[in-house]
């Protein structure tokens, strides 16, 4: 269960998250058409070792990740985000952002396999033992960023804003900002603190991508909560670790304040996309029924 000033590591609590969104990106990239790749998922997989190496080589069936129900759509899912949000920074370069801001960066490895334009920068905002893991394993695979990296090790619970600025941030230059799997893990207090704290430091000119996840009804939130620790495995623990909370939507949010947004369904992105989508009745529904794709610009 999450606490007000809890901390993790890549393998513990939030941390270990990142791991699994980094296993079912390697996975992604095992199939004969997939929607991204990323080549550096299976690098922290396997520097994590364990099960996390085991499920790439077919060595652990029982892995939540193979399955065929969680399994399959979850997999589907982190792919379909990794495209969207790919083709989100590659247009903010193509525009001529400089400033690139990962919010909880956790295992995003898009400093080292996108391309960014000279003089970029990527600010990365996440627990200091996340970055390490990160930084660490992708300098013992011999790796080197295609971009000028500057790590902010802060609780984005806490006064993230003046933390960033300390590393160099320009609030008088257009910025570009990713939320990604992120705003599930924050109560609605931090959520709103989130928002309005990048609001204050995007010049005009300035990006953000947003992944959201609308709240379920509270009872239904709760019986999955109680479900879910009869589940030995990160499906039940997710449960335990995210909040059923939202500030406001953020395309709502960012329209509101002189941001112009646009948003799509998660389940309409993978159809689009050529992926199934679990049928209404099916437990896997609500994981991708609920998720919104959003992009704003700052006018």
């Amino acid at each position: 269960m999450r606490s007000d000033n809890d901390t993790w590591d890549i393998t513990t609590s939030v941390g270990s998250t990142a791991l699994l969104v980094a296993a079912a990106r390697a996975l992604e990239a095992q199939k004969p058409d997939p929607l991204a790749v990323d080549s550096y998922a299976e690098v922290f997989c396997r520097a994590a070792g364990g099960p996390w190496a085991a499920l790439l080589d077919g060595a652990a069936p029982e892995h939540p990740l193979q399955t065929p129900d969680f399994g399959r759509h979850f997999v589907n899912f982190q792919a379909a985000r990794t495209r969207f949000f790919d083709a989100y920074f590659r247009d903010v370069t193509a525009a001529g952002v400089r400033q690139i801001v990962l919010l909880a960066a956790g295992l995003d490895s898009r400093p080292y396999r996108l391309e960014w334009a000279p003089g970029a920068i990527v600010f990365e905002l996440d627990q200091p033992q996340v970055l390490d893991f990160r930084r660490e394993t992708l300098a013992a695979h011999g790796d080197a960023p295609k971009a000028e990296r500057r790590e902010v090790a802060v609780d984005l619970r806490d006064e993230w804003p003046q933390a960033l600025r300390d590393s160099g941030f320009r609030p008088d230059e257009p910025s570009a900002w990713i939320a990604e799997g992120l705003l599930v893990y924050l109560p609605a207090t931090a959520q709103a603190q989130l928002f309005t704290g990048i609001d204050s430091l995007a010049a005009s000119g300035s990006h953000v991508g947003i992944e959201e996840g609308r709240p379920m009804d509270n009872a239904a939130f709760s019986a999955k909560r109680e479900e879910g620790k009869e589940i030995p495995d990160h499906r039940g623990e997710w449960w335990q670790m995210i909040y059923n909370e939202q500030h406001a939507p953020a395309a709502q949010w960012f329209s509101d304040r002189s941001w112009t947004a646009t948003e799509t369904t998660l389940s309409d992105y993978l159809i689009s996309n050529g992926r199934a989508v679990p049928p209404p009745e099916a437990d896997e529904s609500n994981m991708i029924d609920s998720v919104r794709l959003v992009r704003a610009v700052k006018n």
